[in-house]
């Protein structure tokens, strides 16, 4: 088993900041190492379940910046132990200097306040480096250069942005991004329905199997139905789906009798995918075939089960319909819920396996819910968004991103998820502002990348059922929250 050691000062930080105790390894070979993490009179001792060298994961507070997902560079194990904030400033340093260079290939140029901010990351980091004895000392250059090299990064992602628009607009007038989200079982009337059709052209229609069929053998699809004549009427591109959702509570509760029986489970999930689409065929073009295989939960299925499941049921609709276009969602991009040590796959590895077999799968979907626990998206910088996006881009097919981002920590009891809002971990306590200010710094990048051909929101209003608590663009009562004009905004920009 290989350990490190990481000083980390204050040594309070680890009792008033938990996610210190979920910080993982990531190894070149193996993607993301299951790792235990112990913390102890100021050091936190991580064990992974091999030796070779690691960059070390860890939501890191950074004045002004909230708690970020920092990364060490490659460390060896040694029996000094690390300076954890002095190893996150190296980490980021090099990171900003890799896309940079990579960047600059392609014809980018930096501004000269962002040389300005990363030259004076270079020289706090300087200062901590050769000051390591004094950890008072250390550790106050360290924060500085984690501020600096921070904005650094954020300044460095506008300008990509920038260059990308620019880039977009010289070879079409208009990009063609789908921009949508779902709407609720009651559908929208008045205002609210002039409200979306302003901002989105594309609508997310959810087929919940648990709603759709919630005593076996009555499929009701009234609701389906519905959403999908208003989404033609106002000519709005559908996007069916996920019609499997293998995360915890995905499935109806009538299946769970059939829980050891194998065979007709799958059997009844293949009914429910080719009723689906079979009934929609030529209506909608676009499906999501499941969501959240890659994580899991639902029925307990271990990984190998789930990947089948999906397999086959990517083959059955692809027969049902060959002119559609399928998709996985894929929760969890960066992969840290691997750190459990329960999955074998990176969600990379999960999405590129179901690829190449062949199975007519033609898109990913990538779900992004930051600000809820237990199983969302830690908090990353926009220059770490570009690297995930360039990295999926690798796979050459359409790419999807769904956003969720909360604007409350009180319950939500329209949430039908386990899920929870976490402590606030971006620039601030949760509020419609905020939320706002997110969505006006992570969905500009989103929008001019050549690679992501479509945004969805995850639902429209927090009226009705949902997954991510008080994560809707209208609040609980119908009022719309500020992000609503931020997208309409956004949307006529860059659209």
């Amino acid at each position: 088993m290989g350990v490190m050691r990481f000083i980390i000062h204050p040594p309070s930080r680890a009792v008033e900041h938990a996610e210190v105790h979920r910080a993982y390894f990531s190894t070149l070979e193996m993607g993301i190492a299951a790792t235990n993490v112990e913390v102890s009179g100021g050091i936190a001792t991580c064990r992974k379940g091999s030796d070779e060298s690691a960059r070390l994961h860890v939501a890191w507070e950074v004045p002004g910046f909230g708690r970020p997902m920092l990364t060490t560079a490659s460390l060896i194990e040694r029996e000094e132990p690390y300076f954890l904030a002095l190893e996150l400033v190296r980490g980021k340093l090099v990171q900003v200097r890799n896309q940079l260079a990579a960047w600059e290939t392609e014809g980018l140029k930096p501004s000269e306040e962002f040389r300005e901010e990363f030259q004076r990351a270079h020289r706090h980091f300087s200062r901590a480096s050769s000051q390591q004895d004094d950890v008072e000392a250390c550790a106050s250059e360290a924060e500085r250069a984690l501020q600096e090299v921070c904005g650094a990064a954020e300044r460095l992602a506008r300008e990509r942005t920038e260059y990308d628009v620019l880039k977009q607009q010289r070879k079409y007038q208009h990009l063609h991004t789908l921009l949508g989200t779902a709407i609720n079982t009651r559908g929208l009337s008045g205002s609210d329905e002039s409200t979306f059709l302003e901002t989105f052209n594309a609508l997310a229609i959810p087929m919940d199997w648990r709603s759709i069929e919630p005593e076996q053998g009555e499929l009701i699809w009234e609701t389906v139905d519905r959403q999908l004549a208003w989404c033609e009427l106002h000519r709005l591109i559908p996007k069916g789906g996920p019609l499997l959702n293998l995360g915890p509570n995905g499935f109806p509760d009538w299946l769970w009798a059939w829980e050891k029986d194998a065979r007709n489970v799958q059997s009844f999930i293949a009914d429910f995918v080719e009723t689906a689409v079979e009934r929609y065929a030529g209506r909608i073009r676009l499906w999501e075939i499941a969501a959240r295989g890659n994580s899991g939960g639902a029925l307990a299925m271990p990984e190998e089960r789930r990947l089948e499941i999906v397999a086959r049921m990517l083959d059955l609709a692809h027969h049902r319909d060959p002119e559609s276009q399928l998709f996985l969602r894929i929760d969890q991009p960066w992969g840290e819920y691997q750190a459990r040590g329960q999955h074998r796959l990176s969600p990379f590895q999960y999405a590129d396996a179901l690829l190449r077999a062949g199975l007519g799968l033609s898109g990913i979907n990538l779900e992004v819910a930051v600000g809820y626990e237990p199983r969302g998206s830690g908090v990353r910088d926009p220059l770490e968004w570009f690297r995930m996006i360039e990295a999926w881009g690798a796979l050459r097919v359409p790419l999807f991103v769904t956003l969720a981002f909360p604007t409350s920590a009180e319950s939500d009891s329209n949430s039908t998820s386990d899920l929870e809002v976490a402590s606030p971990n971006w620039k601030g306590a949760w509020s419609p502002d905020l939320q706002t200010r997110w969505i006006e710094t992570y969905l500009p990048p989103l929008l001019a990348s050549p690679i992501v051909s479509g945004v969805f929101w995850d639902h429209f209003s927090d009226v009705g059922p949902h997954l991510f608590p008080h994560g809707g663009l209208m609040d609980g009562v119908g009022k719309a929250k500020p992000a609503v004009e931020a997208i309409r905004q956004l949307g006529g920009e860059y659209l």
